[in-house]
């Protein structure tokens, strides 16, 4: 059997929901937390490992009580007011070394399902690429879960609330790219976003 340098997810949970107004990470869905209900569908794809970004203080403190009993690392964004570029550099950070990939996801697109994420590390596992990118629907809108290389890393330079789209533009053309279904791109930043999801 092929052996495989160790691939981590990477949930990203430390955001402060100013749009929405409440904690998006300790909504419910079903009864379960959304940080939960994400760091759960990571953990069933069958990475080596998860991280959970997590923010300080006592929010902080109720997310980690939400993901109690999950097999998870928790690292804790320092900063979370600067942005999500922040919450990306604290998950890298809590990696172990000689990690071959990292996956990232955000915790509030509960539709993003362990087979979704599977998906994406297959196709990192098939052949390495810098990249393996996600896009929703028929019109293709690229979103997280997106899956970088080990030597892509030192390039997480970006500031503010976005990611490395920098690195996104340079490696793009030679990204694995994988279709999810439309319905799996809804997320929650506004409360009119979240009374809709609640509604189905």
């Amino acid at each position: 059997m092929k052996e495989f340098a160790p691939v981590w997810g990477v949930v990203l949970a430390a955001g402060q929901s100013r749009r929405l107004g409440q904690p998006k990470q300790l909504l419910r869905l079903g009864g379960e937390a959304l940080v939960r209900r994400a760091a759960r569908q990571v953990l069933e794809a069958g990475f080596d490992g998860v991280v959970v970004v997590v923010p300080p203080g006592a929010l902080g403190e109720h997310v980690r009580a939400e993901l109690a009993g999950l097999p998870l690392t928790l690292s804790v964004c320092p900063h979370p007011e600067l942005g999500l570029s922040e919450s990306f550099r604290a998950g890298l950070l809590a990696l172990p070394p000689g990690v071959a990939a990292a996956h990232f996801a955000l915790a509030d697109m509960p539709f993003v399902t362990a087979e979704h994420h599977r998906t994406l590390l297959d196709a990192f596992r098939a052949s390495q690429p810098p990249l393996v990118l996600a896009r929703f629907g028929d019109e293709g809108v690229r979103a997280p879960p997106h899956l970088f290389r080990a030597d892509l890393f030192g390039g997480f330079t970006q500031s503010g609330d976005h990611g490395p789209k920098h690195l996104i533009r340079e490696y793009g053309p030679q990204a694995v790219w994988i279709d999810l279904p439309a319905p799996a791109l809804r997320d929650v930043d506004t409360p009119q976003d979240w009374a809709d999801l609640s509604a189905g």
